[in-house]
């Protein structure tokens, strides 16, 4: 059974992670689409994502009911472009927003918008028909306000929470492997001596080369930064710590 690492939370306080519930990801069960599409057995390709909300206080500006300009988000974990893995990206926002249900069609997955007030939102990501048919839920608290509460409200300084996790996908088809193992937001095993993949439609191809946000959104700047090194280093640190106590 493939599994995903269990998610990890950042803030821009520097508190520890904290661990979110296992989320597994399956390629497609179309019946019709299985027996088309070659599998690749005991294999597992791996997309890293990052959801949270960064919030500015708009200082003077600020009103009774519009304190905080804010953005929601789904990324990729280094900031390249999700759309080669997810088709759309669902926000559900609180009952007193407008139109409450929003839907983004096309990388940045990003809602912007303007309150006063935390609460819960669900983000429901949809998959590109050759990754999953099957959405994948995420669940993140809106902050708009530091940990530290003590201390004075800054309109430079915005309040970044954000969550790790990993997307798999289980015994992907060929046409897919070859589709996303030279992609930045995509981690691929290595294959086999050999082993020869399908060639990759031009179009594919087109999209696969196409840059991603990662240049061009101004708030990156100010996003965590989430790799294999940095968790080691964690990891480590907590198993230090242990053996003190």
């Amino acid at each position: 059974m493939p599994q995903k690492n269990g998610a990890e939370q950042s803030d821009a306080s520097g508190s520890m992670p904290k661990s979110q519930r296992t989320k597994i990801i399956k390629s497609s069960d179309d019946s019709e689409k299985k027996n088309l599409a070659k599998k690749i057995k005991d294999t597992e390709i791996c997309v890293p994502i990052v959801y949270g909300n960064i919030a500015f206080w708009l200082g003077k500006k600020a009103s009774e009911y519009q304190s905080h300009k804010w953005t929601v988000y789904v990324r990729g974990s280094t900031n390249e472009d999700l759309g080669v893995v997810v088709k759309r990206a669902v926000f559900q926002l609180h009952s007193s927003f407008n139109n409450p249900t929003r839907i983004i069609d096309s990388p940045p997955f990003e809602l912007s918008e303007s309150g006063w007030g935390e609460f819960e939102v669900a983000i429901t990501l949809h998959f590109q028909s050759d990754v999953s048919d099957k959405p994948l839920h995420l669940f993140h608290h809106l902050k708009l306000y530091p940990e530290d509460e003590s201390g004075p409200l800054s309109t430079k300084k915005p309040v970044v929470v954000e969550s790790y996790d990993e997307v798999v996908i289980s015994e992907p088809s060929e046409a897919l492997f070859a589709r996303l193992q030279h992609h930045p937001a995509v981690i691929v095993p290595r294959l086999p001596a050999g082993f020869t993949l399908p060639s990759l439609p031009i179009e594919d191809l087109e999209n696969r080369n196409r840059g991603g946000t990662k240049d061009h959104n101004p708030l990156n700047q100010w996003f965590s930064k989430f790799s294999e090194a940095d968790e080691l280093l964690r990891l480590a640190a907590a198993r230090e710590q242990v053996i003190r106590v």
